[in-house]
């Protein structure tokens, strides 16, 4: 049996807070214009000739959508937290990371990036390109962060 193979990789992110750790979840996937799909955890392979955008397209609400996401959520009030995807592109694949934390998004974007290295390194590929998108939120009562990665069809 063949398998559906997604042809581009969606990047966005997005962060607020919430009166649930729940409710911040799902405002922060609205804020990243994902909020009202069914997203499906996915592993991380960026398909061979996937494009890349920073663009959510129209998707049909309910619509299951595969998706590798990082999510971090605190109620530690004056915390940052922060979350990160990273995709490095290889000649016939490619690999998706992501990455959490307590911080500023540019040293967790850091640590995605170095996930992303590592993966190719063990899989003995040629880098050919890196793509990453982060965000990062203090946290006012209850607040969630998330990246997301999704890979869909044009």
């Amino acid at each position: 049996m063949k398998g559906f193979i997604p042809n581009m990789a969606i990047l966005t992110a997005g962060a607020d807070e919430g009166g649930s750790e729940l409710n911040a979840l799902d405002n922060a996937l609205l804020k990243a214009g994902i909020g009202n799909l069914n997203l499906l955890p996915v592993s991380s392979i960026l398909p061979p000739k996937a494009q890349i955008t920073y663009e959510v397209p129209f998707i049909e609400k309910g619509t299951l959508v595969p998706v590798v996401l990082a999510k971090i959520i605190s109620g530690k009030e004056g915390e940052k937290i922060a979350a990160a995807i990273a995709i490095g592109v290889g000649e016939d694949f490619g690999v998706i990371m992501e990455h959490t934390g307590k911080g500023g998004k540019e040293e967790i974007e850091g640590e995605a990036r170095i996930k992303v290295e590592e993966a190719f390194r063990v899989r003995d590929m040629e880098f050919k390109g890196l793509h990453t998108i982060s965000v990062e939120h203090t946290v006012k009562k209850l607040g969630c962060a998330i990246a997301a990665a999704i890979l869909w069809w044009r």
